[in-house]
């Protein structure tokens, strides 16, 4: 049965989608079966490994409460499946905010389709909104990506309490997976600096993996793939292979 780990950090541009796409693409490549799930209504996720947001059928979906495995496509990339997002998830919390028992609609459509994959990877959006709420109660675990810069960590506070919440009220089982410092430069004392401050706060939930600032996980997107098969000896797709070894070894430690 798979383990569920939404990416997610309110604060925009900290490499949240790119995080997602490259770890989910890292990982099925080990040949562990994965899901990336785009629940971002930018869906930059979904145009990141190659896939046109047309072909999304998920906002009639969940709306209908139908079962998610009508929207899986196989991506090209070894053993990584998608759900495409649309920009119509953007409405969908005007929706769901008017029926009844929304804050499990996520969770009981992903159930179904759970014991298919070893890794479910939710690229949530950007935001405290239901979206971003649906994504936290529907997973086993959380990732945070903190950009290595001076404001890095404002509204990590904010962020940690609103995790505190849905695990007190809605999900008593969701874990912190781990925290990911992106665009990390070990020249400069401001990475060093951010990088301890993250370490005080989330002690040992800290990769000891950082992401670098890279053009070619900068380029990637556009060309439609995941850095690491779009230049696999590229700095920013050798980071990300780390990753995933340290994210896959902590796994067989849970």
């Amino acid at each position: 049965m798979a383990r569920i780990i939404s990416c997610f950090n309110q604060k925009g541009g900290v490499g949240k989608t790119t995080t997602a796409v490259n770890l989910a693409a890292m990982v099925a490549k080990t040949g562990k079966r994965t899901l990336l799930f785009d629940f971002d209504p930018q869906a930059n996720a979904t145009s990141g490994v190659g896939v046109d947001k047309k072909d999304s059928r998920l906002y009639d979906l969940l709306i209908n409460k139908s079962n998610l495995e009508e929207a899986l496509i196989e991506t090209e990339y070894k053993n990584l499946f998608l759900i495409p997002a649309d920009n119509r998830l953007a409405g969908l919390e005007v929706e769901l905010a008017l029926m009844e028992g929304w804050e499990r609609i996520l969770k009981d459509a992903l159930a179904p389709i759970k014991d298919k994959f070893e890794y479910i990877i939710i690229d949530a959006p950007p935001s405290l909104g239901i979206l971003s709420m649906l994504s936290l109660i529907a997973s086993d675990s959380i990732l945070i990506p903190i950009q290595s810069e001076y404001y890095a960590l404002e509204g990590v506070s904010e962020l940690y309490s609103t995790y505190n919440k849905i695990k007190k009220k809605l999900n008593p089982d969701l874990e912190i997976e781990g925290v990911l410092l992106t665009m990390y430069d070990s020249r400069t004392n401001l990475s060093k600096s951010v990088k301890t401050e993250a370490e005080n706060f989330f002690k040992d939930k800290v990769y000891k993996t950082t992401i670098p600032r890279n053009i070619k996980v900068a380029e990637s997107p556009s060309f439609g793939k995941p850095v690491v098969y779009y230049d696999w000896l590229s700095s920013g797709a050798i980071a990300y292979k780390k990753l995933a070894r340290e994210f896959l070894k902590r796994g067989e430690k849970r």
